[in-house]
């Protein structure tokens, strides 16, 4: 995923992801399969131009994948219907892959928004 979230090269999607994929924790307003999911990433790297998601560890089992990531960027274009802040931010999530064929077939996520919407000075620090 280096390809689409570092670099922006939604072609990559094609090749990485399955026709039938299914997107199990959407972004609010994301359509469904391979189209809603470029659909997402195009929004995420125009609201964060310098996104660069850096890969901590992956781990494998079976036709599943985990990958813990750090993703770092300068918001700075709207996202999720919220204004540009200009403020930086770095958080960490997890997703889950469940692969078939070499392409992946769905997927879990999380990621620490709280700490997102804090750093974008949306949220109060706790």
């Amino acid at each position: 995923m280096e390809e689409v979230l570092n670099k922006g090269n939604m072609q990559a999607v094609d090749e990485l992801i399955a026709p039938n994929f299914v997107e199990h924790n959407p972004f609010p307003g994301q359509a469904p399969g391979v189209e809603g999911l470029k659909q997402a990433m195009v929004a995420l790297r125009q609201a964060f131009p310098d996104l660069h998601v850096t890969v901590d560890e992956m781990l494998s089992d079976g036709d599943k994948v985990v990958i813990r990531s750090t993703m770092k960027g300068t918001h700075k274009g709207n996202f999720m219907n919220i204004p540009a802040t200009g403020k930086q931010m770095s958080v960490e999530g997890i997703d889950i892959l469940r692969i078939s064929n070499g392409r992946a077939v769905e997927h879990w996520g999380v990621t620490d928004n709280l700490t997102m919407m804090q750093q974008l000075g949306l949220v109060p620090a706790m």
